[in-house]
């Protein structure tokens, strides 16, 4: 049945011709949804006190001032179990209610503001790769670091997988934990060399550990898999910044891990030779 009478008008001068009025014309006057009326209606928080000869629910200026005061309530964030007992619990203490519902209020902007900020720092991450301060990165990395590195690595591979996942990885990361990356990392071309030192054959348990063991490494930057770690270990021997560094550790030793890395995925089944980033 319809909740629009026939005949019924929406010239209403002033709240105090407002008995009569009837769903629609309540809606509209306090800008909210009739669904939600019929809500309240349904759940006995805000009935209309007339009903026409057809059976039409009309609201009486009292009516109207009741749902006044819910939709004020409503708006300031008050569930409606709440609202029913400021308006009908006279045992109810409203300033109370108000105060507890203005700390739940101060907990959610907390939250939305540590929301914005992560934002912020994601946002960064992506468009900068490393949230460290160039002196940060002088103290982490060493006086040797290229501040102008992240750069060029966004200018080169921003549009990737793996710059994404670098950078929620960077997002998320402290200069203590960036140094323990740092560590970690170091302490593993120390180990390299020292098996290259030792005459460690590509293929031997030793040297498959330590394949497995830079694929762990890497993963502080994005997940690297065996066919990846191949065709990195490549650009470790091929690419002259690369080469210098690993070759500085110990001459031959870029040449070396990649042969570590061949033989590492052969017993995995797969063919280096054939591997591609993936």
């Amino acid at each position: 049945m319809s909740d629009t009478a026939p005949g019924t008008g929406t010239g209403f001068s002033d709240e105090g011709d407002a008995d009569g009025l009837t769903v629609g014309q309540v809606a509209a006057r306090l800008d909210v949804t009739v669904r939600a009326l019929h809500h309240w209606d349904e759940i006995g928080l805000a009935r209309p006190s007339l009903r026409t000869g057809a059976g039409y629910r009309l609201y009486t200026a009292a009516d109207l001032e009741r749902l006044h005061r819910i939709v004020v309530y409503r708006e300031i964030g008050l569930g409606l179990d709440r609202i029913r007992a400021v308006l009908d619990d006279a045992a109810t203490d409203v300033p109370a209610a108000l105060r507890a519902q203005r700390a739940q209020v101060a907990e959610r902007i907390e939250r939305l503001q540590r929301l914005g900020a992560g934002l912020d720092r994601m946002i960064e991450a992506h468009e900068r790769g490393l949230l460290l301060s160039v002196e940060q990165q002088a103290a982490i990395f060493g006086p040797d670091w290229d501040p102008e590195g992240p750069v060029k690595a966004r200018q080169q591979y921003g549009d990737t997988t793996q710059w994404r996942q670098y950078a929620e990885r960077s997002a998320a990361r402290t200069p203590e934990e960036w140094r323990a990356v740092h560590d970690a990392a170091a302490a593993l071309d120390r180990d390299l060399a020292s098996a290259l030192d030792a005459g460690v054959a590509p293929g031997t348990p030793e040297a498959n550990a330590l394949a497995d063991r830079h694929r762990a490494v890497f993963a502080s930057y994005f997940p690297l898999t065996r066919r990846m770690q191949v065709c990195l270990a490549r650009t470790y021997e091929s690419d002259p910044g690369f080469a210098a560094h690993y070759d500085g550790i110990r001459p031959g030793l870029a040449a070396w891990f990649r042969t570590v890395v061949d033989a590492s995925a052969r017993a995995h089944g797969i063919d280096p030779e054939t591997a591609t980033w993936e």
